[in-house]
């Protein structure tokens, strides 16, 4: 009795399934179907939106980001329309919510990767610096070889490469030499009380404006700074277009023409305090030279 009561139970309990999971066929069909439509949807979703950040970021980490990030989130809104139609939604609703604790947890243990992946994705938004510009940040200069999410790639002109973490370069001042196209190099030096000033800035002004790097279209600007102790110590300005010409190597040629200019002017560069002294000193030795060659040449004239 107790055996044929059980077997009873059994067969009901296994009918109701039956007859449930067969009216459930359609529920899970159009969820299927559901399913399908929305990974389509995505695929053409993400290659739009990668497409629409190609236009203005030329990163393919955030372009591929992106479109990844749409695709999941066209998934997601499928996902859960899916589970709506089976009557699983509140069981999704109660498994993302430990998901969410979880996610927390990791991004306080990786607070630094997340701070540079955030950081990464707004520079690669604002574009501040891009590929091949040449930028000043955190202390290093170089050329950018790559703008990637979590760092920056700076070769910096000596055989090396600088990483430097998005965050870093997101928080801290860029100074972009490229950005506009133009820079403008500083030369200082200083020359002789005894030199003539309107002279030596006309002088140097020429011979820096000669140089074929030199903008044409930029003025020269010379301007005496101040009073030193045994100099006039002056500032000189030039522009140069830093995508054709370095800015070390223009400074360097800029020296080299101002002191051959001044050397032909017998106009003296002083920096250390004893060279004005040796002007004076090399004065005082042209006059004795030439008060030698007089005095050699006079007893010949009374003969």
């Amino acid at each position: 009795m107790d055996f044929s009561q059980t077997y009873d139970l059994l067969y009901t309990d296994l009918a109701n399934w039956t007859r449930a999971a067969i009216r459930f066929i359609p529920k899970v069909g159009v969820a299927i179907l559901l399913l399908l439509a929305f990974t389509f949807l995505s695929r053409w979703i993400s290659r739009w939106v990668s497409r629409g950040v190609d236009r203005f970021s030329n990163n393919q980490s955030l372009i591929n980001l992106t479109g990844a990030v749409a695709r999941v989130a066209v998934m997601a809104i499928g996902l859960f329309v899916a589970l709506g139609v089976l009557g699983l939604d509140k069981a999704l609703t109660s498994l993302l919510a430990g998901a969410g604790v979880i996610a927390l947890a990791v991004g306080f243990a990786f607070q630094d990767l997340t701070t540079n992946f955030i950081s990464g994705t707004m520079i690669a938004l604002a574009r501040p610096i891009q590929v091949g510009d040449v930028v000043e940040t955190n202390g290093f200069t170089g050329e950018v070889l790559d703008v990637k999410l979590r760092s920056i790639v700076l070769n910096n002109g000596q055989g090396q490469t600088v990483e430097i973490p998005s965050k870093d370069v997101f928080q801290k001042p860029i100074t972009n030499f490229s950005r506009i196209g133009l820079r403008r190099i500083e030369l200082t030096a200083g020359i002789s009380y005894l030199d003539d000033l309107a002279k030596a800035q006309q002088v140097a002004q020429q011979a820096v404006r000669q140089l074929p790097f030199v903008l044409a279209e930029r003025p020269v600007d010379l301007h005496y700074r101040n009073f030193g102790d045994n100099t006039i110590q002056f500032m000189l300005w030039f522009w140069i277009n830093p995508a054709t010409t370095s800015a070390p190597a223009a400074l360097s040629e800029a020296i080299k023409a101002v002191k051959r200019a001044f050397d032909q002017q017998d106009i003296l560069i002083v920096f250390a305090g004893h060279t004005f002294d040796l002007k004076q000193k090399l004065a005082s030795q042209h006059e004795a030279e030439a008060d030698r060659i007089i005095s050699v040449l006079q007893p010949e004239k009374g003969k």
